[in-house]
């Protein structure tokens, strides 16, 4: 993120315009925060924008002692300095778990937010007042800006480049950088990581049989006959086990499944339509451009694998 902004610094600087400070800070052994590294050492103006660690996720598979909610709690003190900054007038930001401190500093209550999709879930179970939206990959909520993962920093950076220097700098730093400067999001990259460990046995048994047969036609009463439950109560425990209704649940599966044949087969998307169990082909680039934020011509292009070639649709 430094580089980042020392090269547009340098862009705006050739332009006519003041250079950027940045600046490092870490607390010191008298509990202080402290700059550590600076840009224009001597200054002593506060920073009008401060962006949190980002505690790099780990995957959900690898055994660690310390998650992002833990190291945002050994991180209380930051987020307490964080707080009392933006009091005075400080954009704040975050890139990747580093929204799970802004979340621990009570920053980010009542507002819009995105942190890494794969945290998700553990992040709204802790912060239930966040308006969570990790289908995106920034999200600026005027003097709070919060950015998913984990490349999701360049955006936020560019974001901070727009807000600080103009599209201008934008555009030349993103060639210089060889960055798209066009919005991402989340959702292009993220696959469905249905909730699994919800205890409700009943509800478990319907999603292990949906997982091994998405395509095939299944209606809401077949799914509570498998569950042996009477339709209204198996929504019910469905959506509160899974966090979605059972259309929903099985669209995720089906566009997931639409989303690996795209990737790695030449066929035409009405053919993968039909695959995955959608007979109006119309209807299923819907509802792909919907959930992934992208036609399936589109994704197509941007993800095929290299021996699978480009189709047209």
């Amino acid at each position: 993120m430094t580089d980042l902004l020392q090269s547009a610094s340098g862009f705006a600087v050739a332009r006519g315009a003041q250079p950027l400070r940045v600046s490092h800070w870490k607390f010191n052994e008298n509990k202080q925060m402290v700059r550590v590294y600076d840009t224009h050492p001597g200054a002593d103006r506060s920073p009008d924008i401060l962006v949190a660690p980002a505690l790099i996720p780990v995957h959900p598979t690898t055994p660690v002692s310390l998650g992002p909610l833990e190291r945002a709690r050994e991180l209380q003190p930051f987020a307490d300095w964080l707080a009392e900054r933006h009091v005075e007038g400080a954009t704040i930001a975050s890139t990747g778990c580093g929204a799970f401190v802004l979340a621990s500093a009570g920053l980010l209550a009542g507002r819009a937010a995105t942190t890494h999709w794969l945290m998700a879930e553990k992040f709204q179970a802790n912060f239930p007042n966040v308006k969570l939206d990790v289908s995106r990959a920034v999200i600026e909520d005027g003097d709070i800006l919060t950015a998913g993962g984990m490349m999701a920093w360049t955006d936020l950076g560019m974001r901070l480049i727009d807000r600080l220097l103009g599209p201008t700098i934008v555009v030349e730093t993103a060639q210089f950088w060889l960055i798209d400067p066009a919005a991402r999001e989340q959702r292009h990259y993220s696959t469905f990581s249905p909730r699994l460990s919800h205890g409700d046995a009943a509800i478990l048994k319907v999603q292990h049989k949906l997982q091994v047969s998405p395509t095939r036609p299944v209606s809401v009463a077949d799914m509570a006959r498998m569950a042996k439950m009477e339709a209204r109560t198996f929504l019910r425990r469905f959506k509160a086990a899974t966090g979605l209704k059972p259309i929903e649940y099985v669209q995720q599966l089906r566009i997931g499944k639409a989303r690996e044949v795209l990737q790695f087969t030449r066929r035409p998307v009405e053919q993968v339509a039909w695959e995955v169990g959608y007979d109006d082909a119309a209807a299923f680039r819907r509802l792909f451009l919907r959930l992934v934020g992208l036609t399936p011509s589109e994704y197509r292009r941007r993800f095929t694998a290299a021996d699978a070639g480009a189709a047209k649709s």
